[in-house]
């Protein structure tokens, strides 16, 4: 009886000198957040509910009795990092072109979006791509008829575009989409003539 509980004495100390350590280690990360953009915020707050839990769960089965096992946990991590200017640039652009369509509908419109920042033929920002005129034309609809500035961001829309960040590629490489629906017959032309149709969802038709 007195060796359990000289071990139980001891494995409560253990359990108060790891949670004195980690609530040290959160509070030297929480005075680097005021200088780091927006995104990597949000990526640094599910992280450190992630390592909540996890240590959570191992000191209660610690204090159980319970053999205690250290796990690796794997990291989520973001392929781009964007300027909150950026950030909010693609929300309201994949909520102008695709907010009638599901998340995948979204997640092609925004990987678009980032395949022409990443591809060396455009800008190399979201805002540049967004915003970039080619002989006085707008690149995309909603900037040129102002559905761009009228629209309310989704949750969904959120969802879909944090998706593409995080490195879920599904565009098969496009760098345009069109709505035959409501193209222009004319600049439909250019479409099929000069680009590569690599396949059609919801609304739109992407090339390369």
């Amino acid at each position: 009886m007195k060796t359990y509980k000289k071990n139980m004495t001891i494995l409560l100390l253990c359990n108060v000198i790891l949670a004195v350590t980690w609530f040290n280690v959160k509070e030297l990360q929480i005075n680097r957040i005021a200088a780091t953009p927006a995104f990597q915020i949000r990526f640094m707050e599910d992280q450190a509910c992630l390592d909540a839990a996890t240590f959570i769960r191992m000191v209660t089965r610690a204090s159980s009795g319970q053999r205690v096992v250290d796990y690796n946990v794997i990291e989520r991590k973001a392929k781009y990092t964007l300027s909150k200017e950026d950030y909010e640039v693609l929300l309201k652009i994949v909520e102008a072109e695709a907010g009638c369509e599901d998340v995948t509908g979204k997640m092609l419109v925004a990987g678009v979006v980032m395949n022409r920042v990443e591809s060396g033929k455009f800008p190399d920002t979201v805002k540049g791509v967004v915003f970039q005129r080619e002989n006085g034309v707008a690149q995309f609809s909603p900037i040129a008829d102002g559905r761009y500035d009228k629209v309310t961001v989704s949750e969904e829309t959120k969802e879909a575009v944090e998706k593409v960040l995080y490195g879920e590629d599904i565009t098969k490489g496009a760098l345009y989409f069109a709505s035959r629906k409501y193209a222009d017959p004319e600049k439909m032309k250019w479409f099929d003539n000069s680009l590569t149709l690599l396949f059609s969802y919801g609304g739109h038709e992407f090339f390369s």
